[in-house]
């Protein structure tokens, strides 16, 4: 029997999706993220996935997004072949891009354009996040099988691709490489990691993996109580723990638990290959999957707050130190040290790549900036638009590592003093830290709803053509940032899973239940 899909019916269903998944968590990715918060030992650790989980709950009840990253749309597409597409403008794609044109711009809750239209040139936003990168298949039946994900800058720039001789350990590989990726893909999350064909192919199953469902408790259970594992399912037991057991952590500041699940696909290969590709999702990971019968849009079921635990992260007075920016001293900053909490407080500026590379060209030009940066703190952030009497939308951290380039820069020529950002710094801008005797503070990825309660006023003051990469000030009360690298260049990114790694190869934790809460 012949299906009529029409081109309306799917633009609404994939504008829905993405909205959809824009503020809710899928309910196994909660129930995992759930149980990784009470098993966890490392203070740190659990405080950044309490802000998580509460985030995650607040974005579910506010319909705002959980992430400001808002991320690049995939969709992937199982045509049935006795589908018939009715009143079509154009293509398929063009009639999902559509989809994603309206899922992004929906007045009520505007999602962040992210995507460039020119990749090397000119890297004008498109404004609308289209196009989506997009997968099909012809397969038997008269459905229309649709999964939506959107993939944040963040997570998909820590993919990895190697070809492994066929004799090589891929587990071994997986052990050198994730330490490699630092933190910039927010963990605890979970790892996609596609074994064989070709070299696209693996990347493509790595992709597709992380559209499983996370049923890595339900495989614990079944290895405790002895029943047989396929083969794959040793392998991907095997890779947890030993990932864990390299004591990451939560946002990379140590602890118990970096990954919540490892999703593997494979493909035959030529005799003489063995391509591997990995790709992470973080805790903003965000997917749906639908089924078009030719009955109308498809509209998914809201999920339960019971769904949630009782988690609700509040910032602390007592243990954390609080910081008037507007009186900030370089004395203060080099007083602070690694782990320790703060709580922002007045008047602070966000800045980018773009401002970044910006700035360092006037400054080659010896051109006045437009903003005084002396005993400023510098966010780096590129917020959602502000919506409902918000100051400013989501706005979590950024990854930071793409600003170390121009830290010497910004230390030695512009007066600031700290910079707010998302997991580690790497070794260029750890010594211009220490050089200049300045700090980088964490704030939590996957928390941008919640950091973003914390700022009350927002305004531009510069580069406003750049978009969500301009210059704003924000003004902030109580916002949540831990010292991670501080004045005489101690970093927490590498203290931290140093302990950690040591202190659960020890055994310690053994006795700890992982496991479904």
């Amino acid at each position: 029997m012949t299906t009529l899909i029409k081109e309306e019916d799917l633009i609404e269903s994939v504008a829905a999706a993405l909205q959809y998944i824009s503020y809710y968590h899928p309910a196994d990715f909660i129930s995992h993220l759930a149980s990784a918060y009470h098993r966890e030992q490392s203070p740190a650790a659990k405080d950044a996935l309490a802000q998580i989980l509460t985030n995650s709950k607040m974005s579910a009840m506010g319909h705002r997004p959980m992430c400001q990253d808002t991320g690049i749309v995939n969709v992937f597409l199982k045509v049935g072949m006795d589908i018939k597409f009715d009143n079509f403008k154009g293509g398929l794609e063009d009639a999902i891009n559509e989809g994603v044109r309206r899922g992004y711009n929906y007045a009520d809750n505007m999602l962040r354009a992210s995507v460039v239209s020119d990749p090397e040139f000119a890297r004008k936003n498109t404004q609308d996040n289209s196009p989506a990168v997009i997968f099909t298949q012809i397969v038997p039946g008269n459905k229309l099988d649709i999964t939506v994900a959107a993939k944040g800058g963040g997570s998909e720039n820590k993919s990895k691709m190697v070809m492994l001789n066929p004799s090589d350990s891929v587990v071994d590989w997986v052990l050198k490489t994730v330490p490699t990726m630092g933190a910039g893909w927010c963990p605890p999350g979970m790892l996609g990691i596609g074994i064989g064909g070709t070299a696209e192919k693996a990347a493509l199953m790595a992709k597709e993996s992380l559209m499983d469902d996370l049923d890595m408790y339900q495989l614990l259970e079944k290895s405790s109580k002895g029943e047989k594992l396929t083969q794959v399912e040793n392998m991907r037991l095997e890779i947890y723990e030993k990932v864990n057991a390299l004591g990451i952590g939560a946002q990379g500041l140590g602890g118990l638990t970096t990954v919540l699940d490892i999703k593997i696909k494979m493909y035959p290969t030529h005799a003489a290959s063995k391509p591997v590709a990995m790709i992470p999702n973080c805790a903003a990971t965000r997917h749906a999957h639908f089924v078009m019968d030719g009955s109308g849009p498809v509209y998914l079921d809201v999920p339960s707050l019971d769904l949630w635990p009782d988690v609700n992260w509040t910032p602390d007075t007592e243990k954390s130190k609080r910081v008037d920016l507007n009186a900030l001293t370089p004395a203060e900053v080099a007083s602070w040290k690694p782990g320790q909490t703060l709580l922002l407080n007045g008047k602070m500026l966000t800045g980018r790549d773009a401002a970044h590379k910006r700035i360092q060209d006037m400054l080659a030009k010896g051109e006045k900036l437009p903003v005084d940066f002396t005993n400023r703190v510098i966010y780096y952030v590129g917020p959602v638009d502000p919506m409902k009497g918000e100051a400013v939308g989501p706005a979590g951290p950024t990854t930071s590592t793409r600003m170390d380039k121009f830290t010497e820069m910004m230390l030695a020529q512009t007066g600031l003093i700290a910079m707010v950002g998302k997991a580690e710094r790497g070794p260029e801008a750890i010594a211009a830290i220490q050089k200049h005797k300045s700090a980088y503070l964490m704030a939590v990825g996957g928390a941008a709803y919640l950091v973003s309660k914390a700022i009350k006023q927002s305004k531009v003051l510069a580069f406003a053509d750049l978009g969500m990469e301009a210059i704003y000030e924000f003004d902030v009360v109580d916002m949540p940032v831990t010292v991670a690298v501080d004045s005489g260049g101690t970093s927490a990114h590498n203290t931290g899973p140093a302990e950690w790694q040591k202190r659960i190869a020890t055994g310690e934790f053994k006795g700890i239940k992982v496991g479904a809460n």
